[in-house]
C-alpha cells in the first residue's frame, strides 16, 4: 500500500471508534483504507487486531470491496494445519476447504 509502514493510514476502527456509535463517520473515515486495499488488487487483507478486522470487514461490505479480511493468526493456523472448521468464517471459498488436521477426527 502507499503510503505504508509508519506513514500508512488508520482503518478508522481503533481507539474505541469502532464502539463509539458514530458508524457513518467511522465508515467515511475508513474509505481511505478501503481505497488503499482496493488499489492493491488483493483478494485478502490480513489484520493484526480485532478492531481493524471488524472495521475493514465492514468497509469491504459497505464499499463493495469484494476482498476477504482475516486475522493474522487465522493465516498462521491455516499454514500450520491447525485451523478448526469453526474458525473459517472469514475465509473465501478458495481457502475454506484447505485440509485441516484434527486429532479428534483421527480417533
Amino acid at each position: 500500500m502507499t503510503p505504508n509502514k509508519s506513514n500508512n493510514y488508520c482503518c478508522g476502527g481503533g481507539g474505541g471508534f469502532l464502539q463509539s456509535g458514530f458508524k457513518e463517520q467511522r465508515l467515511e473515515y475508513g474509505k481511505i483504507k478501503d481505497s488503499q486495499i482496493k488499489e492493491t488488487g488483493a483478494t485478502y487483507c490480513v489484520a493484526g487486531c480485532h478492531n481493524c478486522h471488524a472495521q475493514i470487514h465492514e468497509l469491504s461490505e459497505h464499499f463493495g470491496g469484494h476482498y476477504q479480511v482475516v486475522h493474522f493468526w487465522t493465516i498462521l493456523c491455516l499454514a500450520l494445519g491447525i485451523l478448526g472448521p469453526n474458525e473459517r468464517a472469514y475465509l473465501g471459498d478458495d481457502l475454506k476447504e484447505v485440509n485441516v488436521f484434527h486429532p479428534e477426527s483421527e480417533m
